[in-house]
């Protein structure tokens, strides 16, 4: 049974976790011998903590990355037996939060290495996953303070970690010569630290096959049904399905103008749907049909999709509403308290991000807290 709530909301998600957990297991086959984790960063890529890492649990997954040590506390309770990497490693203060429930710090620097060893020093013998940059310059020990580790015989005994990691900087673009690089890069380290897992490829890079796949990978937004390399078709099943009411139908007259700054001028007697949705939800003003910078490079906004019609986006999205033109509607296919959907089924996610000028992480991860949420498995 529907949540009446759901019904009579202004916006909502429908989340399908059946097919969440469709493209992790898609994922892990085409990881072939190595494990798959689940990536369950940023509130699950905007989806809900909770009810994905449930779902991916029950499913088999045992391997999970969080952002911070925030967001594996409040994972632990979810994955009771699972193993809870954090990405941003251990710093001074939160080193109970690590040992306490459980969770698995990734060192990513000389001054973290120290943090954590002094903290194994005070509570025990903790596991820890190693990070090394082979070449995207964000966080990680260079290749050369990695080897120098796994080399260093004064190294302690109780820096074992159980897991070497780095990351893929171009891995949406097979063509790109880093990613070669990369890959011998961490094939020198993966050896120095002979009998620990390794760890590199992310979505795309499980698409460059067993050479990237080491022993686990780490599957982000291919599992939440966005793309993962550019300009090939995406396969995986679309996961939530974003969806908001039309409060209005009117009428305009050629030569009339919509929304703020009278940029879009009718070319047409127009029929306008004025729907609940806009920028505080997470639905960009960059996906505006006009008056925006990024339409002097891309010539069309976003589009919706309603009772079987694909209609644009009429002017400048607002912070709370957007304006869709219906005129190509038949008078009675669309009426006001009907949804328009806004990605999903029939708008694909990374199509809305490109008509944003943006990419689907950043749609899911920065949907608001206005829509009612239907979890469906």
């Amino acid at each position: 049974m529907i949540d009446p709530a759901f019904d009579a909301a202004s916006n909502r998600l429908t989340i399908d976790l059946a097919a969440l957990v469709d493209n992790w297991r898609q994922m892990g086959r085409l990881s072939g011998k190595a494990r798959a984790a689940a990536v369950l960063k940023a509130d699950a890529y905007g989806i809900g903590l909770e009810p994905a890492a449930e779902a991916l649990y029950a499913a088999g997954a045992r391997d999970f990355f969080v952002a911070n040590a925030e967001e594996g506390v409040d994972l632990r309770e979810s994955v009771p037996e699972g193993r809870i990497y954090v990405l941003a490693g251990m710093w001074p203060g939160n080193e109970a939060l690590f040992f306490d429930n459980g969770l698995v710090p990734i060192v990513n620097s000389e001054e973290q290495l120290a943090v954590y060893m002094a903290a194994v020093g005070e509570h025990g013998d903790h596991p820890c996953v190693l990070h090394v940059d082979t070449g995207m310059n964000r966080l990680g020990l260079t290749v050369e303070e990695a080897l120098a580790l796994a080399n260093d015989p004064a190294r302690p005994a109780s820096f074992s970690p159980v897991l070497v990691m780095s990351h893929l900087a171009c891995a949406d673009d097979p063509s790109h010569a880093l990613n070669r690089l990369q890959l011998e890069r961490f094939r020198a380290v993966a050896s120095a630290f002979e009998g620990i897992d390794a760890s590199l490829a992310n979505s795309a890079g499980i698409h460059h096959g067993p050479d990237f796949h080491f022993d686990l990978t780490r599957p982000g937004i291919a599992v939440y049904g966005g793309e993962a390399l550019n300009d090939v078709a995406n396969p995986m099943t679309p996961v939530v399905t974003a969806e908001a009411r039309i409060l209005q139908i009117r009428m305009a007259k050629a030569q009339d103008s919509a929304s703020y700054g009278a940029t879009a001028v009718l070319s047409r007697d127009t029929r306008i749907a004025t729907v609940a949705i806009g920028y505080a939800d997470g639905y960009h003003r960059s996906l505006s049909g006009s008056g925006v910078p990024l339409r002097r490079a891309v010539q069309a906004g976003g589009h919706g999709f309603v009772n079987g019609y694909h209609v644009p986006i009429l002017g400048r999205v607002t912070m709370d509403l957007c304006l869709f033109d219906v005129t190509d509607l038949p008078e009675n296919a669309v009426r006001a308290g009907d949804y328009v959907e806004l990605f999903g089924h029939n708008v694909a996610l990374d199509d809305t991000a490109r008509a944003a000028g943006t990419i689907g992480y950043e749609l899911l991860t920065g949907l608001g807290n206005r829509y009612e949420r239907l979890y469906i498995d």
